[in-house]
């Protein structure tokens, strides 16, 4: 099973430079890293794609924009 951090999808977001919505988001991990990855974070583990959005919108981790959201380079911590 893929075992992917959560730096490596907001790392994805920023590359790709789309505004996204959570489905699509959802969408593009999926088409990524596969549906039977699971994704840690620094504080949490083995979520799905769909937790894994949740719990960084929580995080404050999306940023606002026209349409939906995208995340920044400062929202990604450097360790």
């Amino acid at each position: 099973m893929n075992q992917i951090h959560g730096h490596g999808v907001l790392n994805m977001m920023l590359a790709s430079g789309k505004t996204y919505t959570n489905a699509t988001l959802v969408a593009d991990i999926v088409k990524k890293f596969g549906c039977d990855a699971k994704f840690h974070t620094c504080s949490a583990e083995d979520m799905t794609a769909e937790e894994l959005v949740e719990f960084l919108e929580t995080r404050g981790k999306f940023k606002p924009q026209t349409g939906g959201f995208q995340t920044a380079k400062d929202a990604i911590c450097q360790h």
